[in-house]
C-alpha cells in the first residue's frame, strides 16, 4: 500500500547511544538477534575503534566501559547499522546432562509433551551466551523456540544447587552455583562453571554454542 513501508524493506535498526557515568556507554540495540550482531560487529571492529575495557552485552543493550574517546565512539556507533545476519560461531561446550529436575513434569506438561519428549527436545537445540550476569558464570543461553517458553516459577526457591539446568522465558541457565532462584528446574550438571583458578574462569561466555547431552544419573 502507497505511504507504507513492509518490514522486508525497512531499513537496518539503528543503536542508541547514551552515555553512562564518566567513560561509559550504554548502546541499545533492540532484541537478542540485534544486540548479538552488535556484539558480534564490537568484536570484529575493536582495533578500529577508540580504546574500550569492556564490551559487556546484554538482553536489549550492550555496555562499553572504560571508552578512551567517548565522544567519538559515540558519533561512530551512532551512524552503524545492525547486519541483519546471525554472529560469528563461538567455541563450542557441551554440557552433560542428567535431566531429574524437579520441574521437569511441570515443564513437559507446559509443552503438551512427555517429559521423555521434553528432553529430546532440550537436548536437539543448539544454544548460544547471549549474555551473562545473574551471577559470576551465569550464561543466558538462547536457542529453543519461541513455542517452549515457560514462566518463572510463582514462588522462587530459597536456594537452587550449583550445576542445576533450569528455563524461564525465552532462556536456559546453568546455575554456577547454589543461590535462591525462580528458574524451572529440568536436570543438574557436573560441570564447573566458574572455576577461578581457571583462565578463564566462566566457562559459558557471550557468543559461546553450546548443546546439552542427557546422561545417567548417578
Amino acid at each position: 500500500m502507497a505511504g507504507q513501508r513492509s518490514e522486508e524493506h525497512a531499513p537496518p535498526a539503528r543503536p542508541v547511544v547514551r552515555p553512562v557515568g564518566e567513560d561509559a556507554l550504554l548502546v541499545t540495540a533492540g532484541g537478542a538477534a540485534q544486540v548479538a550482531a552488535l556484539y558480534a560487529e564490537l568484536l570484529a571492529r575493536r582495533e578500529e575503534l577508540p580504546d574500550i575495557a569492556e564490551i559487556v552485552p546484554a538482553a536489549r543493550t550492550v555496555l562499553l566501559d572504560g571508552v578512551a574517546d567517548r565522544a567519538a565512539l559515540a558519533r561512530t556507533l551512532a551512524g552503524w547499522e545492525l547486519p541483519d545476519r546471525p554472529p560469528a560461531d563461538g567455541p563450542s561446550v557441551t554440557v552433560p546432562t542428567v535431566y531429574d529436575g524437579a520441574d521437569l513434569a511441570e515443564v513437559a506438561a507446559l509443552w503438551d509433551v512427555s517429559p521423555e519428549a521434553a528432553v529430546r527436545i532440550h537436548t536437539g537445540a543448539e544454544y548460544r551466551v547471549a549474555f551473562c550476569g545473574f551471577a559470576p558464570g551465569f550464561g543466558y543461553l538462547t536457542g529453543l523456540s519461541e513455542r517452549y517458553r515457560v514462566p518463572r516459577r510463582a514462588t522462587p526457591r530459597s536456594a537452587v544447587p550449583a550445576g542445576s539446568v533450569a528455563l524461564a522465558g525465552p532462556y536456559t541457565g546453568v546455575y554456577p552455583r547454589s543461590s535462591p532462584g525462580g528458574w524451572q528446574l529440568i536436570g543438574r550438571t557436573a560441570l564447573r562453571l566458574w572455576d577461578t583458578a581457571r583462565e578463564p574462569a566462566a566457562l559459558l561466555a557471550p557468543g559461546t554454542r553450546v548443546r546439552f547431552e542427557a546422561v545417567a544419573g548417578g
